[in-house]
């Protein structure tokens, strides 16, 4: 028999497909179709396939890109603070320190942020580099900038909330201006133990929702997940096997798609 594996595939997992229900002609058409009642009940499930369907969009958009950073759109929620605010700690007559010491205070209320997150912010307002360098250096020595706790506790929480792997929160903190060291020092913390078993429970929550789909769709649906939140293809394949195997999928029916290693 010929063994059939998946074609590499970087993406892993296209958008789901879209089942487009037929939304009526004109008015003699919807007329010929039935009564008002059974249109409106087929417009109501094309509604609940639509929703379903960008649902489904959006939840591997944020698969993909990791889902909303919980800092938060930090430019919109410095815009929402006011103008009044703006003039009375960025005011272009007051000195430059004083305008960068109270432009980090602002940000560093209720949200740790990296010192290059500090320096971008510092860089947008036209604080000169100088003045910038001098601030942030004060600012980490008194402990208010601490890029090697702000990489521990962004892995605890996006691995625990978002079920992120190694990669993906490797790669979250390098957009955040952190050391390469500092990462590899913070995404330690997840030993592979830990990668395989929330990779399982990733999947045991995806299951259901892939249960009406042919084999080899539903084994590209959880892996493509896996993918996407940084896990390896191995592991990845390894433990969408097992999980299918253990619903009940016939072993030698899965060795087509997911050979054992």
């Amino acid at each position: 028999m010929t063994r059939r594996t998946l074609p590499h595939d970087p993406a892993w997992e296209a958008a789901p497909d879209t089942e487009h229900e037929d939304s009526g002609g004109p008015a003699s058409s919807r007329a010929e179709a039935g009564p008002p009642r059974s249109t409106h009940r087929a417009r109501r499930r094309g509604g609940k396939q639509r929703r379903r369907t960008r649902d489904g969009q959006q939840d591997e958009r944020e698969d993909e890109h990791g889902g909303n950073d919980e800092d938060g759109n930090e430019d919109e929620d410095d815009n929402k603070r006011g103008n009044t605010e703006r003039e009375d700690t960025e005011g272009a007559d007051r000195d430059p320190a004083e305008r960068a010491r109270a432009i980090c205070l602002r940000l560093l209320t209720g949200t740790p942020r990296t010192r290059q997150q500090l320096a971008d912010a510092l860089s947008k307002r036209e604080i000169p580099d100088e003045i910038a360098e001098e601030v942030l250096s004060r600012y980490e020595e008194v402990g208010l900038i601490d890029d090697a706790a702000f990489a521990d506790a962004w892995v605890e929480s996006r691995h625990h909330s978002r079920g992120l792997a190694r990669k993906a929160l490797a790669r979250e903190l390098r957009t955040k201006g952190v050391d390469s060291a500092v990462i590899n020092d913070a995404v330690e913390q997840l030993d592979a133990g830990q990668e395989a078993e929330t990779a399982r429970r990733l999947v045991e929550r995806k299951l259901s929702a892939t249960a009406g789909l042919d084999r080899e769709k539903r084994i590209r649906r959880l892996a493509g997940m896996l993918a996407r939140k940084g896990y390896a293809e191995g592991l990845a394949l390894r433990v969408v096997r097992q999980a299918l195997e253990e619903e009940g999928e016939d072993p030698e029916l899965l060795e087509h798609y997911l050979p054992e290693d």
